[in-house]
């Protein structure tokens, strides 16, 4: 019977360790970079950074290298600030053995641009300018926010491009309902197919006349980051809201895809336009939070993955621009809550994960920051090969 009682006292105390509450902290890894705006993995124990003014730098684990990865700046065809620049970066599945990379950025003119690159021959640290491919260009006319910019591979293989709505105070056009148009949507393409890209087989609007095929999803005002969870395949968005709410929209990764995420006739879980909208088959967020403590643009993050703080383990981090507040929130039985544990002060632009999980914050103000727990001690950081 002790035992017995020595076992259950044992597996209490273990359970109790695996649940215990993280404390997240952010501790800065870098300094004094120009509008970071965007960061990505290549699949190695580099993270590429992507200023908005239009290069991309690494930072190799220690430093910032000092000659840029990709300088499109000096060539004068990214159009900068606000929303606009450089925005992302998306490093092809296969990229060890191909070296292509794909970019979103808008031009002088206010057009959104996906191009594909390839790193230089005998340079891993260098990418080849000569080698632009363009693969997507969306003309943006009218207003120069909402740009979207997001760029990342799904686990299936294929690009997700995320657009906003186009700008303007209440999608004035109504881009983000029209099936017609890419602006306001996630978009689904094959990169490997065709040139410049082939619509997968299984994309919703494949066969309608009445929309392009190119959507996987719409509604949405403008999806500033979304990721999907690399142990479950989910997709989580954070989508920015107009004047009162920002939210976070999911679709499991059994979706076939077609939803509408509400944007305009919804703001978050309430009516926009009109104000007594009925909600019909639009998607309602998990989570949403109101502006009135000052917060006002959601940017979406990921959810933890990595092993070396176990007790943040499957909470899904996100953050706003305008107060640095990062949020945690967890899922339990289809149900989601979220709880506030940072208040950073930071202009939080982008969340970042490497190619083992753990989690990365840049400011646009200039620094770069790994999320860690200080709750216990981090685990040893496992060998990936």
């Amino acid at each position: 019977m002790r035992t017995v009682a020595r076992l259950s006292l044992s597996l209490v105390l273990a359970t109790a360790a695996l649940a215990a509450e993280p404390k997240p902290a952010i501790q800065q890894i870098a300094s004094g970079l120009d509008m970071p705006i965007g960061l990505a993995s290549a699949g190695d124990t580099r993270m590429f950074v992507v200023l908005q003014r239009g290069r991309i730098v690494i930072w190799d684990g220690t430093r910032i290298l000092p000659t840029p990865f990709l300088d499109l700046q000096s060539l004068g065809i990214v159009g900068c600030c606000g929303e606009r620049g450089l925005l992302d970066v998306a490093f092809h599945p296969r990229y060890a053995e191909n070296g292509l990379f794909f970019v979103y950025y808008t031009d002088p003119a206010g057009d959104l641009n996906v191009v594909r690159y390839r790193v230089l021959s005998g340079d891993p640290n260098r990418a080849d300018a000569g080698t632009a491919t363009p693969i997507l260009k969306v003309a943006h006319p009218g207003f120069s926010n909402h740009n979207g910019g997001r760029l990342v591979f799904g686990p299936d293989g294929y690009l997700y491009i995320g657009l906003g709505d186009g700008g303007g105070a209440g999608d004035p056009n109504n881009n983000a309902q029209n099936l017609n148009r890419l602006l306001g949507k996630i978009l689904r393409l094959d990169v490997d197919s065709n040139t410049p890209y082939a619509i997968p087989p299984d994309n919703p609007f494949r066969d309608r006349q009445d929309a392009r095929a190119e959507i996987w999803a719409y509604g949405l005002r403008n999806p500033w980051r979304f990721t999907f969870d690399r142990e479950t395949g989910d997709l989580l968005i954070g989508d920015v809201g107009q004047n009162n709410y920002e939210e976070v929209d999911f679709e499991p990764a059994s979706s076939i895809g077609g939803i509408d995420y509400g944007w305009r006739k919804m703001e978050g879980m309430h009516c926009f336009n009109p104000s007594n909208c009925s909600v019909g088959q639009s998607q309602l967020p998990i989570l949403e939070y109101d502006h009135r403590s000052g917060d006002c643009s959601i940017t979406g993050g990921y959810r933890y993955r990595g092993s070396r703080y176990p007790n943040m383990r499957g909470i899904y981090f996100y953050g706003d621009y305008c107060t640095g507040k990062i949020w945690g929130a967890s899922e339990q039985s289809g149900q989601w809550s979220t709880k506030l544990y940072l208040t950073t002060g930071l202009s939080i632009v982008t969340f970042g994960e490497d190619q083992t999980g753990e989690l990365y914050v840049a400011s646009l103000g200039g620094s770069l920051y790994r999320l860690v727990d200080t709750s216990e001690p981090p685990r040893r950081r496992r060998t990936v090969r």
